[in-house]
């Protein structure tokens, strides 16, 4: 009778060693005996299948005290949190940068490796993770699922969309420690940064100018290809680019609507652009930034790259317009009205 709970134990023993003895085999084998029904993604263990499925269920009940982030997992939101304490404990032997999770690094390490195994059947670009190449290929199937409740614009990818959304939050929760501006997101702070490091890595092979993002390279070469994609439907005139800067589509299209949003507190004048705006106010205060390295001649905003050109002929002393009338030579075709 004393023996039976022996027994008992012995047999619960016997299944767990049995039950450990055949998840051994299953990793071995590949066996995946658990799927899911919403998407058919397979796992070795109940225990993962069900942690899966919290994705499809939209629950995410860890979340992160400094930027309201929530997560499926309690481990993902440790994860997460090592980006808040700005520790990067893993870096590149090649470049240097650092990372907060090996993970990260690993990947990082294939832009310098070359390798870039994922295609696409559609185009032929070519992916160093297959994560990137899944989110490219829902450019061409133009398949935009994720639509934001507030504004009605759709995005192909669900963090796009996370992204996006907190534009109408307002939260920025990470801050620059040299000038005090914050971002909303942490790529962006990043990217402010290099401002501050002065570093300006991409370089135009045309004409010299660097800049600290490759994107504004890319974006800057268009000047020189002379492409002009997108044009004005009112008057015809062409611009490289569509988004709202200097010199582009958008904000010339200002010109026509006649809006002028950013008025001077003082003078009451208003522009179509901030950036005039904040030329503009320089005239009250005075101040002139920028100046001349040979006369010391001051300007209450940069000089274009064709306002250089003629103020550096007043130095180099060469008159190529003549009068033909007296004969005489002036450094500018202004000038040589002007007499006239």
């Amino acid at each position: 009778l004393h023996s039976q709970p022996k027994t008992t134990e012995l047999q619960e023993n016997t299944k767990i060693i049995f039950s450990l003895h055949t998840l051994k085999q299953q990793y071995h084998h590949g066996v995946k005996p658990y799927s899911c029904d919403l998407c058919g993604k397979s796992f070795v263990e109940a225990g993962d299948l069900k942690t899966h499925q919290l994705i499809h269920s939209g629950v995410k009940p860890y979340s992160c005290d400094l930027c309201g982030k929530s997560f499926t997992q309690a481990g993902h939101l440790k994860t997460h949190q090592v980006i808040h304490s700005g520790v990067k404990a893993y870096s590149c032997d090649l470049c240097g940068k650092s990372f907060t999770q090996a993970g990260g690094l690993k990947t990082h390490q294939l832009i310098h490796s070359g390798v870039k195994a994922y295609n696409c059947d559609l185009c032929g670009k070519s992916f160093t993770q297959a994560q990137n190449l899944k989110k490219h290929q829902l450019i061409h199937s133009g398949v935009k699922a994720y639509s934001c409740d507030l504004c009605g614009k759709s995005f192909a990818w669900a963090g796009d969309l996370k992204k996006h959304q907190l534009i109408h939050s307002g939260v920025k929760a990470y801050n620059c420690d040299l000038c005090g501006k914050s971002f909303k997101r942490a790529h962006s702070l990043k990217t402010h940064q290099l401002i501050h490091s002065g570093v300006k890595a991409y370089s135009c092979g045309l004409c010299g100018k660097s800049f600290t993002r490759a994107h504004s390279l890319k974006t800057h070469q268009l000047i020189h290809s002379g492409v002009k994609a997108y044009s004005c439907g009112l008057c015809g005139k062409s611009f490289t680019r569509s988004f709202n800067q200097a010199g582009d589509l958008k904000n010339h299209q200002l010109i026509h609507s006649g809006v002028k949003p950013y008025s001077c507190g003082l003078c009451g004048k208003s522009f179509t652009r901030a950036g005039s705006l904040k030329n503009h106010q320089f005239i009250h205060s005075g101040v002139k930034p920028y100046s001349c390295d040979l006369c010391g001649k001051s300007f209450t905003r940069a000089p274009t790259p064709k306002y250089i050109k003629i103020h550096d002929l007043f130095h180099s002393g060469v008159k190529k317009h003549i009068c033909d009338q007296c004969g005489s030579s002036f450094t500018t075709a202004h000038e040589l009205n002007e007499k006239a």
